[in-house]
Order: C-alpha cells, then sequence, then structure tokens
C-alpha cells in the first residue's frame, strides 16, 4: 500500500465518525456544554473541520473551503474569517452554532478537498518541507498526521459528549 492510501484511510474514518456523531442530535444537543464549561459537539466539529480546512489548504496551497465555498456566510459565526478556534474562549465556544445538516456538510466539503490532495500524492511528496517555523522544519507527512490526530483526538470528545446524559 502506498503512504497516501494509509492516509486516506485515517481521513475516512474521521469523516465516518463524523457522520456517526452528528447521527440524531437535535440543536439542543449539539451546543450541550458537558459539565456547562466543556466543548460542545457542535463546536468540536466546527473546530476539527476548520483546523483540516485550514492545514490541508496551506499545505496543498488551496484556498480554504470555508471561503471559497461560502460556508463562512452560511454558519454566520460573530468570529473572524479565519478563525479555526484554537484559544476560543468559553463565549466563543457558546458562539458556534449550527444545525447537524450544515456541520456535515461542511466537514463532506473539506474531507472531498482533503481526498483530492491525498490521492495526489506520493511517497517522496511527503518529506517537502511546508513550514520552517519550527526545529526541525515540519514536513507534509508530518502535517498531515498531526493533522489527522488532531481530528480524531476532536471527533472523539465530540462522540463522548454526545454520549453523556443532559446535566
Amino acid at each position: 500500500m502506498e503512504s497516501n492510501g494509509l492516509l486516506l484511510d485515517a481521513f475516512g474514518r474521521i469523516r465516518e465518525t463524523v457522520e456517526a456523531t452528528l447521527e440524531g442530535l437535535d440543536d439542543g444537543s449539539l451546543v450541550r456544554r458537558p459539565a456547562g464549561t466543556g466543548n460542545s459537539v457542535a463546536w468540536l466539529v466546527w473546530h476539527l473541520s476548520r483546523v483540516e480546512d485550514a492545514q490541508v489548504a496551506s499545505a496543498a496551497d488551496l484556498e480554504q473551503v470555508w471561503t471559497a465555498q461560502d460556508f463562512v456566510a452560511r454558519f454566520d459565526l460573530p468570529l473572524r474569517t479565519r478563525d479555526t478556534g484554537y484559544g476560543h474562549s468559553s463565549e466563543q465556544v457558546d458562539a458556534v452554532r449550527a444545525p447537524a445538516v450544515l456541520l456535515l456538510e461542511y466537514y463532506d466539503a473539506v474531507h472531498r478537498q482533503t481526498v483530492e490532495f491525498v490521492r495526489t500524492l506520493t511517497d517522496q511528496d511527503l518529506d517537502r518541507v511546508v513550514d520552517k517555523r519550527w526545529d526541525p522544519p515540519v514536513t507534509l507527512g508530518v502535517r498531515l498526521v498531526s493533522t489527522i490526530a488532531d481530528c480524531l483526538q476532536h471527533v472523539g470528545q465530540a462522540a463522548y459528549a454526545k454520549g453523556l446524559k443532559a446535566g
């Protein structure tokens, strides 16, 4: 198996878990915050979608799906256009509200762009440096694996939050 096949499998698992997590959730369940201060399912899915979108688009030299397909206007959040959720305050977490269908629609669009890009990669492409601000510099392979790890962590948190009983 080529490396891009492994990456496609991993990104596919994120997509499957996003869909399963969002299934059956009403608007109230989406924004319920565990223990009143944890991140909501809506915020977690939005955030992981923004992370994958921003990281892959940057590495692929593409425009983010968020702006290219005007999801920024469709979500109409009181946040900066390029916001991905890093360092959000409690108020900003509360501000991320969207129906499950829109959250899934956005993630699916991001996933399609990711898949289109990853399918083109060779093993040699994964050694290309995409971020020189770190020591050692970050390669495309490392960036994609760290994106997968972050997104799997957040979709796992969302699935866990879904399973909690309303407090």
